[in-house]
């Protein structure tokens, strides 16, 4: 037998709690954090269990897992991701970019854009409910908050009562354990920029030895503790624009988090003639992170997280009664339409994406493991002496791996003649470093007819990177 007893204490237990709080009920005509009268509203979650929860908490216990083990994890003697921006050496697994190749930055960044829109017209806000670290990060908080002052129904109680004493602990408590957090992710995100080694010299220093990264570190920290705290998801309302472009990348077919008014209405509870699925229990709101009511229909403030659907599967449930009520569907499969996955826009995206990834791939396959630059000396332009004509011209050579490597100079284009007074064939790099070396290049006046164009060859050891550079090689007309 279903356990219809328990189902209706804790229908009415939610309908008290809600009438006890005089709270307004969501509204697609406005924002369901804002009271009347324009204040605050906070949003008490309520804990939702089934599958989708479950698989959220795994995807957010491994996403943090590599956001801190990607410092501490060696490609190549660098870490997998070191933004060394002191020496504008940057390092992603392995592949390791100069200065002169923030032009990549150009393709990751838009196809990174991109990809969230192509993802967003197939299935909806995933991102939002499932990747961000908005989200992941504030699961941990109310986790934290649920620990230190119990449920969404005690700490509404707690809210409306004076504080007490203990009210005051656990909320002291609750704020040391965010600042905790807040600071722990603060050090790692810096260790993307300075390395672990070199972080953890830092802490052991006073702070006005490095006060430039304290003060990113507390800054970084306080910001996450506000939006913890404080702010929560009025960032996802207020301050991030991609729920308002979802208007504009969304369409019928893509999918989204909605509820089957055909099967839910007329509403009413268990037992009322002429009533449908939905008793109106109110258990999607209350476990809603935006406090929406889903059942409105697809609105900005949904995040595509599927506490709602647990909420709501789990009282199908106990009514015994199918679930789906709420559900993973596009809004055509929510009316009884056939979901078209292929349609012109996953082409037309499709398209683009790989031309994207073409154009990426090409860009990557273009960097060499060194940067050469070559300039003529200041000074006068040649020197002619002995019977020789002079060139000086200062080579630099900039060895991007993190092995030494001994890089052959080589120089073609003047007469046979031409030679390079002293050991400047072969030139050694050490492990990310720059070599700078003069090069003077001597050409015997008989044998020098006008301007010579040379070509400057850096050779890897291996021959497989030649890298050119073209200089004229200058002397006198007669």
């Amino acid at each position: 037998m279903p356990d219809t007893e328990s189902l209706r204490n804790s229908e009415a237990s939610a309908s008290q709690t809600m009438t006890a709080d005089s709270l307004l009920r969501p509204s697609r005509e406005s924002v369901s954090t804002i009271n009347s009268d324009g204040s605050r509203r906070f949003i008490h979650v309520a804990q939702a269990k089934g599958k989708f929860t479950r698989w959220r908490t795994v995807m957010g216990v491994l996403l943090i897992a590599v956001y801190v083990s990607l410092p501490w994890i060696s490609v190549n003697g660098e870490p997998a991701v070191f933004l060394d921006v002191a020496n504008r050496q940057f390092h992603f697994f392995g592949l390791t970019f100069v200065a002169q190749d923030l032009w990549l930055a150009f393709f990751l960044i838009t196809g990174l854009a991109f990809s969230l829109f192509y993802v967003s017209a197939l299935f909806g806000r995933v991102w939002c409910g499932w990747g961000c670290p908005q989200t992941v990060f504030l699961d941990v908080a109310r986790r934290i908050e649920r620990w230190c002052e119990g449920d969404a129904t005690t700490r509404r109680r707690r809210t409306r009562a004076n504080a007490s004493f203990v009210s005051t602990v656990r909320s002291g408590l609750k704020h040391v354990l965010y600042a905790l957090f807040s600071l722990t992710l603060a050090h790692v995100l810096l260790s993307y920029f300075v390395s672990l080694p070199s972080l953890y010299a830092m802490m052991r220093q006073s702070p006005g030895e490095n006060w430039s990264a304290f003060l990113f570190v507390f800054g970084i920290a306080a910001a996450l503790w506000f939006d913890l705290a404080w702010f929560r998801e009025q960032f996802c309302i207020i301050l991030c624009p991609y729920g308002r472009l979802q208007s504009a990348l969304l369409d019928n077919n893509s999918l989204v988090v909605g509820y089957d008014a055909r099967r839910g209405e007329p509403r009413g509870k268990k037992g009322t003639p002429g009533a449908a699925d939905c008793v109106d229990c109110r258990r999607c709101i209350q476990v809603c992170p935006t406090g929406i009511d889903i059942r409105q229909g697809l609105q900005m403030e949904c995040i595509g997280c599927a506490a709602c659907i647990d909420a709501c599967d789990t009282v199908m449930d106990k009514l015994r009664r199918p679930r789906g009520l709420i559900r993973y569907d596009s809004m055509n499969g929510l009316t009884g339409k056939r979901t078209q996955w292929i349609r012109p826009r996953i082409l037309l995206y499709t398209g683009l994406l790989l031309l994207g990834s073409i154009a990426m791939t090409a860009g990557l396959l273009t960097i060499k493991p060194a940067t050469v630059s070559l300039t003529r000396l200041p000074g006068i332009p040649y020197v002619v002496t002995n019977g020789e004509v002079r060139n000086e011209f200062l080579l630099r050579v900039l060895n991007k791996r993190n092995t030494p490597v001994t890089f052959r100079l080589e120089v073609t284009g003047g007469p046979a003649s031409l030679h390079l007074p002293g050991d400047i064939g072969l030139i050694s790099v050490s492990p990310l470093g720059e070599a700078i070396r003069p090069v003077i290049i001597m050409i015997p006046r008989a044998d020098l007819h006008g301007t010579l164009p040379l070509r400057f060859r850096v050779v890897s050891p291996d021959g497989k990177t030649a890298i050119e550079k073209t200089a004229s090689f200058l002397g006198p007309m007669l």
